[in-house]
């Protein structure tokens, strides 16, 4: 009985080939390092070894240096308000360089290493002439067009905060620096975007894709995107017309939909907002329909004062007024002021008492530092003069005696 002959495998692939030339080619040399270092004589092998450490020495020098050459870069490019502020200034200095310095360590520590490798012998050249050189040799460009690229968005990232801060201290009031403070971080959004998608381009191009396809499909891909991510560009527009219109800025107080505090940052697409808490309120610019800015141009602090109805309203009244002029003669609190009270006089005649309004006018922000120090001295000004403020009472009524069970009619009052 003939058996059936059996099918030959199949031819292992080109890139199957290349790849177990490559892995040969390393095993290769691996095989000839170990024996090569486990041939070397004692005097021999010190030699490498100290050649080794200055190597390692050079390698922190340069790290040494270049960390120098940054936190110098960071610092003359710091806005001047950041670096005269001791207690943030490391950490602004230090920001800059905060990708760079890690990638240049990694690229620095890899040169290193093959350095080594030469001193303890292993062929660096013939390695590099092979199919594992071609790959170091791009993954090194890719490298390097890696850390150039971080190194100019982190530059251009800086210079914008540096030129705008410049600018913003030039400004002819301080509603327009808040202004120009808040368009910094947008711009260096934008280039942040540009540069990184050019370092794509480039680091795919050493790889060997062809850059012309992608550029020709990115309209058609733009479009459909564009129709997928139809909020993320709703949030970009509203936020640049935001911040052209003067809207809103950082450092502005104020309340969207039910979120309220002060504006620490406006980024491409989102308000960030610090409430008294602590706590940090990320809004879309696209969530953000009504605005409510407490602090554009001046403040004002609206006073509602209730006093009960047997109480002198005329008498209140001036009390207002006195202790407004007080307050605006202290220069701490003075200087906040904008103008001098206005009092409104009777507003409401409410359940429980008369209400009197009145309001101050701030400097922006500044309200409320004003307003508390106005009801701390009127509350004492009302006690001195027998002004009374009313507050809730509650009046407690004993029922009548029971009524027996066997009695039917009420009784007689």
């Amino acid at each position: 009985m003939q058996t059936a002959p059996q099918a030959a495998p199949p031819a292992p692939s080109q890139a199957a080939l290349e790849a177990r030339a490559v892995f040969g080619d390393l095993w290769a040399q691996v095989e000839s390092f170990v024996s090569g270092v486990l041939a070397l004589d004692p005097q021999e092998a010190a030699l490498r070894a100290g050649l080794t450490l200055l190597v390692i020495i050079g390698a922190m020098v340069i790290l040494a240096l270049l960390r120098l050459v940054l936190k110098a870069i960071g610092s003359r490019l710091a806005p001047h308000d950041e670096t005269e502020d001791h207690n943030n200034k490391k950490k602004k200095n230090g920001s800059f360089g905060k990708w760079t310095m890690p990638i240049a360590r990694l690229a620095i520590a890899v040169g290193v290493i093959l350095l080594a490798l030469q001193i303890w012998g292993v062929d660096l050249s013939a390695m590099m002439e092979g199919p594992m050189g071609a790959i170091l040799a791009i993954a090194g460009r890719g490298v390097l067009i890696i850390v150039v690229m971080l190194a100019a968005i982190e530059l251009a990232n800086a210079a914008i905060k540096r030129v705008f801060a410049r600018i913003a201290d030039r400004a002819s009031g301080p509603r327009r620096a808040a202004q120009l403070r808040t368009i910094a971080p947008v711009v260096g959004g934008l280039v942040t975007s540009v540069l990184f998608v050019i370092t794509a381009m480039m680091v795919l191009a050493q790889v060997g894709v062809e850059i012309a396809p992608l550029l020709a499909g990115a309209g058609i891909v733009g479009v459909a995107v564009g129709f997928g991510a139809q909020t993320l560009v709703k949030d970009f527009l509203t936020g640049i017309f935001l911040i052209i219109e003067d809207v809103v800025s950082v450092g502005d107080i104020v309340s969207i939909a039910d979120s309220a505090g002060v504006v620490e940052d406006m980024s491409l697409r989102t308000i960030k907002l610090r409430a008294f808490d602590g706590t940090l309120q990320v809004i879309p610019y696209g969530e953000a329909q009504i605005i409510h800015n407490k602090t554009k141009d001046f403040s004002n602090y609206v006073f509602d004062l209730s006093i009960s109805y047997s109480s002198d309203i005329v008498k209140a009244l001036e009390l207002m007024k006195q202790t407004g002029d007080e307050l605006k003669a202290v220069p701490e609190f003075g200087e906040l002021m904008l103008d001098n009270i206005e009092i409104f006089g009777v507003d409401q005649l409410a359940d429980s008492g008369v209400m009197l309004k009145a309001r101050i006018r701030t400097f922006p922000s500044k309200q409320w530092t004003v307003g508390r120090e106005y009801l701390k001295r009127i509350k004492l000004a009302f006690d001195a003069n027998g002004i009374e403020i009313p507050f809730p009472h509650l009046k407690l009524v004993p029922p009548d005696d029971p009524i027996p069970v066997d009695e039917t009619r009420p009784r007689a009052e």
